[in-house]
């Protein structure tokens, strides 16, 4: 519809500062003549819309607009209302608490069709994660003892930028005053962790825009695994290892794709507690640490 259309370029606009009639083209599948028209009404109906000529030009919005609050529906503020309560089970806070009842008394939600309970992210880090969280917003170091992948220990001082929830763990993305560059640690292997009272040293860009350029210059590598998957274990690979069936098998067995990050542990866990239902084709380094730590595991307990 066209009033969802104008309402969705206002927002556009306000979120991404200018762009171009192209670009609103192609994000809501219009043509740009069509751009150019909604944005004539959107003048005609008093959206302060600027035009830009010239390569570097486009369309804006001051950032002293503001939208009417009756723009949201009830359907927006129901769905914010989930996503706060969903928050709320992760991260206990008073401010979360506080927003939440809020926005309960603005939605009044009557039968929640969708609830996200993410009360498992809690496990083990809330002092830890409150902790950071004082830290982050005081602008001060943190210093903890760190233990890697390699199992190598040392103590770490950093500037603290975010929390961040991905790959199935919380981590902290930091910037370090010795390499001079921005990490992530994982807040599991993190231990006597203490705010220093230390100042930054700088101002840091948000935290969104450091992440993504950590994850452009330090792309995570990926491994593509084959397996044969007997059907017993068949709906556990796809899962838990979010498997990809390549083709079918005899005696209901079929061959797999897998995507993981080598370096990382909770994939190869995964594949060892199959056990024999399933069979590593290739690579064979994988395949051959399979075998290495199979050895390893029978040693331990006598039986080679």
């Amino acid at each position: 519809m066209k009033i969802d259309r104008l309402y969705g370029i206002t927002v556009y606009l306000l979120n991404h500062k200018k762009a171009s009639a192209s670009e609103l083209a192609r994000k809501f599948e219009v043509s740009v003549r069509t751009v150019q028209r909604d944005i004539d009404a959107l003048c005609q109906a008093g959206i302060p819309v600027a035009a830009e000529s010239g390569a570097k030009g486009g369309y804006s919005i001051p950032d002293t607009f503001r939208m009417d609050s009756q723009a949201i529906t009830q359907e927006d503020y129901g769905l914010i209302f989930t996503a706060l309560k969903g928050f709320s089970s992760a991260m206990p806070s008073p401010n979360i608490a506080s927003a939440l009842e809020k926005f309960t008394a603005l939605s009044k939600p009557d039968n929640e069709r969708i609830i996200l309970d993410f009360s498992v992210l809690r496990e083990g880090g809330e002092t830890l994660i409150k902790q950071l969280q004082t830290a982050i917003r005081r602008k001060c170091c943190v210093r903890f003892t760190y233990t890697n992948a390699d199992n190598m220990t040392r103590v770490h001082t950093v500037e603290p930028v975010a929390l961040v929830y991905r790959w199935y763990a919380w981590y902290l993305l930091a910037y370090s005053t010795v390499r001079e560059d921005y990490r992530t640690y994982k807040l599991v292997r993190m231990e006597q962790a203490e705010i220093t009272g230390l100042p930054f040293t700088m101002e840091h860009a948000p935290a969104e825009t450091i992440l993504r350029e950590h994850d452009r210059h330090s792309p995570l590598a990926h491994t593509t695994v084959t397996i044969r998957c007997r059907p017993a274990a068949r709906s556990r690979a796809i899962e838990y290892l979010n498997g990809t069936v390549l083709r079918e098998l005899e005696d209901g067995e079929c061959e797999m794709k897998l995507s993981v990050i080598e370096n990382e542990h909770l994939w190869f866990g995964t594949l060892l507690a199959l056990g024999d239902e399933i069979e590593i084709l290739e690579p064979e380094r994988i395949r051959e640490r399979v075998i290495r730590t199979a050895k390893n595991i029978c040693s331990l307990y006598g039986q080679l």
